[in-house]
């Protein structure tokens, strides 16, 4: 008997992976976030499942009951989680309970919501010249935070940031920001990506909060901070660059004597050269 860890995505049904769809439905016993995964992601397994919860409704003792009962009915169990389990997933107090039954578990990747947000919005999160770090983090408010990880010590940096859980501080948010990002950096706020009702707002940190309030978005959504946002920042890269040699693209009529001699091995890398 195996407990799955699914990555569900965003929300869209269609953005879980293969695998995580096919061990789905090979699972006889669900439990799904009910608040963040929507009930059409399981449509697939309605009939064949001997059971599906909601776990929005149920404590930590009352999921991992569940799972016990399955483990002594020798039966899987898909525990499916919004995004990717392993960020904002609050699967670490699951697996050491697993872990203490002597349980076996898999994690199964899953598209975050950054990478869907990004998608929607049409950018690249990480550009030649303007940004090569993202930041995830959440918004300090209940959940204990090292100091270190406080929003001010991140912004230090002036990379591109996602926010997490933050939407209803998004004032707070920007007070912090601005002295390191600037008034004109530009912010985009999105709500529940992928979804049927998704909405989003665009800005910078001079006007967002009034934008976000005018939305009356209050919960489910992801802050991204960045110039990266800035299409006019835009710098092309060196990776399809004409004057860039690496092992695949070796300079027009001269191959690197590695590759001539058919010694990829010693070749060298393409992740040698700057991208």
């Amino acid at each position: 008997m195996t407990v799955y860890f699914i990555g569900a995505g965003p929300g869209d049904p269609d953005l879980i992976t293969v695998k995580g769809q096919r061990i789905l439905r090979q699972c006889p016993v669900v439990l799904y976030a009910g608040s963040l995964v929507p009930r059409e992601m399981l449509q697939d397994v309605e009939d064949s499942a001997e059971l599906i919860a909601d776990s929005a409704h149920m404590n930590l003792d009352e999921i991992m009951a569940v799972v016990k009962d399955a483990h002594e009915a020798g039966k899987d169990v898909a525990r499916v989680h919004s995004g990717d389990p392993m960020l904002y997933g609050a699967i670490g107090e699951q697996i050491r309970r697993l872990e203490e039954w002597d349980i076996d578990f898999e994690i199964i990747p899953g598209v975050t919501a950054v990478s869907a947000s990004a998608a929607w919005l049409g950018k690249e999160l990480t550009l030649s010249g303007v940004s090569q770090t993202i930041i995830l983090t959440r918004y300090s408010i209940k959940t204990p935070f090292p100091e270190r990880e406080q929003l001010p010590a991140l912004a230090k940096s002036q990379a591109t940031l996602a926010i997490h859980l933050g939407v209803t501080h998004i004032h707070k948010i920007v007070e912090e920001l601005m002295p390191h990002y600037g008034a004109d950096c530009p912010v985009a706020v999105c709500y529940r990506t992928s979804w049927p009702e998704q909405d989003k707002v665009t800005g910078t940190l001079s006007d967002i909060t009034a934008k976000v309030r005018a939305k009356k978005f209050t919960r489910t959504c992801l802050i991204l901070v960045g110039h990266v946002l800035d299409t006019d920042q835009f710098h092309d890269s060196y990776l399809y660059d004409d004057d860039q040699v690496h092992v695949y693209r070796p300079r027009k009529g001269k191959a690197p004597k590695a590759i001539a001699r058919g010694d990829i091995d010693n070749a060298p890398r393409a992740d040698e050269f700057n991208v």
